[in-house]
């Protein structure tokens, strides 16, 4: 009985060191290809197209963790340093544009590591 009771608790404390820690699986590059339907807009001005409200919508259910919403933010975070405040401007406009719903700021200055899952939705903390 003693040994079945220490097969199980090793099995129990196994269990819980081999818990698989939260890693992005969201890629710059998955990001990227999302939001690359919005470039022209964010160049150059216009009308938001359909493909890059797809794109965000795609990104947004796609990113099911906190590290993969973190990691999308420094990603986005990372095209902002090459924009202009125009550009900037309209890049932010976007998520409102095609009714969706990225709480975190499109900016240079975003802290993304604050950025958390609440409720399904993304938050700053």
């Amino acid at each position: 009985m003693l040994s079945k009771k220490l097969l199980l608790v090793t099995l129990i404390i196994c269990m819980v060191v081999a818990l698989p820690v939260s890693e992005a699986t969201m890629t710059c590059d998955t990001v990227y290809d999302g939001l690359q339907p919005c470039l022209n807009y964010v160049l150059y001005g216009g009308s938001v197209p359909t493909d890059c409200c797809n794109g965000i919508e795609s990104l947004l259910a796609s990113a099911t963790t906190t590290a993969d919403r973190q990691s999308a933010c420094s990603c986005v975070k990372s095209l902002t340093s090459y924009a202009s405040d125009e550009q900037l401007g309209r890049a932010a406009s976007i998520p409102g544009q095609c009714g969706a719903s990225v709480p975190f700021e499109i900016s240079p200055n975003v802290d993304c590591s604050k950025v958390q899952e609440w409720k399904g939705a993304l938050v700053i903390t």
